[in-house]
């Protein structure tokens, strides 16, 4: 959801960004997000429906100049592939724009209800407007 919201963020500002989203494992690559999570973008304006899930690589580190990580098992598994103290500075909590250096979870509402979602979904709202804030200051 947090690509699909700087994706539309992007395109409405007309910033010029390249956005991706990547898993750290490997069991859901080619697959589409949650069909929860894609009603709950399109209810919110935030199409989601053409993702589909790849796995992070080291590549990532030379492709892109910040990784934004949901939870602390993102994050260790991030960092395990950095080559570098350049790669690991890259890697940080999306949660931390909204509460620094807490190293807050984004909270998985797999087993929730459509309210999980959505709540979900707001603070992912959130927080996107508030990494794209910090990042043009």
């Amino acid at each position: 959801m947090a690509d699909g919201l700087l994706r539309r963020k992007i395109s409405e500002r007309k910033l010029d960004l390249i956005v991706d989203s990547a898993g750290t494992a490997n069991y859901h690559v080619g697959s589409a997000p949650d069909k929860r999570m894609i009603e709950t973008g399109k209810r919110n304006g935030t199409p989601i429906d053409f993702l589909r899930a790849r796995q992070f690589t080291k590549a990532d580190f030379k492709n892109f100049d910040y990784i934004l990580v949901m939870d602390q098992s993102n994050f260790r598994n991030v960092s395990a592939l950095a080559s570098s103290n350049e790669d690991q500075q890259k890697v940080h909590y999306l949660l931390d724009e909204l509460y620094p250096n807490q190293q807050a979870e984004v909270p998985d509402p797999y087993y929730g209800s459509l309210d999980d979602f959505q709540s979900v979904y707001e603070l992912l709202d959130q927080a996107t407007d508030a990494f794209l804030l910090n990042l043009f200051k």
